[in-house]
């Protein structure tokens, strides 16, 4: 897989009042401060009009898998033809695009805490990171070492991480990945990077879209949905020819409704993760970080080889 650069895009969240630094925490003294993901109208970003000069998409059909239940059936279909975008909004997919964006030199993706310390054996310069129950993986958990990193994206800072590999593995987001490992394309999706997720897709126009929300625990996650609407609702714009099931059509009436809210709260913090990380000290400010709009370019694609790289 080639690489991609970072850009900024014009679509922003609430202002930021102070300087933001290389690592997107704000300089001084004071709690981090960051561009969110708001429903108030004129706040959360207008993605359809961004992708108007893509008038002559081929038919494309969309589909979003809202639970994590439902990829189980994924290795029964046949995804040959298939783009499959995977959002764990809080936190695993925003993690992964922060950390690419630093620098990171790929990112290995397991389900369990044994395959990460099997691989961190086999690698010994790769580093761990991941979470279970939202806190990093400590010695007691993982029957080997302390994990080097959590799953909150203020840790993968370039100095940290700069051509680095890093294994990791967490409650919902990795195990989505690896469920959609045959499809043609997996691509990593958030709010951090999602104007340059609709522009890929729309430039890459394939046969079928399939937008994978991670969840949280075995629920829905409602931040994971509105990333997928607002993903459908950008591709749309003003072309036709589009093929939506039933599932897309939700997301995306779910996105617009928010995105009409004039009451301008933030729904990635009113989500029940969102609440669950607000009540946890040392990770309440991942939740106005992951919530920021196309701060990063970059793309990660899952690979045959299982690793996550910077896509074309």
């Amino acid at each position: 897989m080639n690489e991609r650069g970072r850009r900024e895009d014009g679509f922003s969240g609430t202002g930021v009042e102070s300087p933001v630094s290389g690592d997107g925490v704000e300089m001084g003294s004071q709690r981090p401060r960051y561009k969110e993901a708001r429903s108030g109208a004129g706040e959360f970003c207008d993605v359809a009009s961004n992708c108007r000069r893509w008038n002559n998409l081929r038919r494309m059909r969309m589909e979003v898998l809202l639970t994590p239940e439902e990829q189980a059936g994924l290795s029964q279909r046949d995804l040959g033809a298939t783009t499959c975008v995977v959002f764990d909004a809080l936190r695993a997919t925003s993690v992964m695009t922060e950390a690419l964006a630093n620098g990171a030199d790929a990112i290995a993706p397991v389900c369990e805490i044994r395959e990460a310390v099997s691989l961190r054996e086999a690698n010994p310069d790769w580093l761990l990171a991941g979470e279970r129950d939202g806190l990093k993986i400590t010695a007691a958990l993982s029957g080997g070492p302390d994990f080097d990193l959590g799953n909150s994206p203020r840790e993968f800072t370039r100095n940290a991480i700069e051509g680095r590999t890093i294994i990791t593995t967490t409650t919902n987001g990795t195990r989505a990945l690896m469920a959609c490992q045959g499809a043609e394309r997996v691509l990593i999706g958030s709010f951090l990077n999602l104007p340059a997720l609709i522009a890929e897709l729309a430039k890459a126009a394939p046969e079928e879209v399939l937008l994978v929300c991670a969840g949280t625990g075995t629920q829905c996650a409602s931040e994971d949905v509105l990333c997928a609407g607002a993903v459908v609702d950008g591709l749309i714009g003003e072309a036709s020819g589009f093929e939506l099931g039933d599932s897309a059509l939700v997301a995306r009436s779910y996105y617009r409704e928010e995105a009409g809210d004039e009451r301008g709260e933030s729904r990635i913090a009113h989500s029940s993760n969102g609440r669950r990380l607000l009540g946890m000290e040392e990770l309440r400010d991942d939740v106005a970080f992951c919530g920021q709009i196309g701060i990063h370019h970059v793309i990660g694609e899952l690979g045959e080889d299982g690793i996550v790289r910077r896509c074309s």
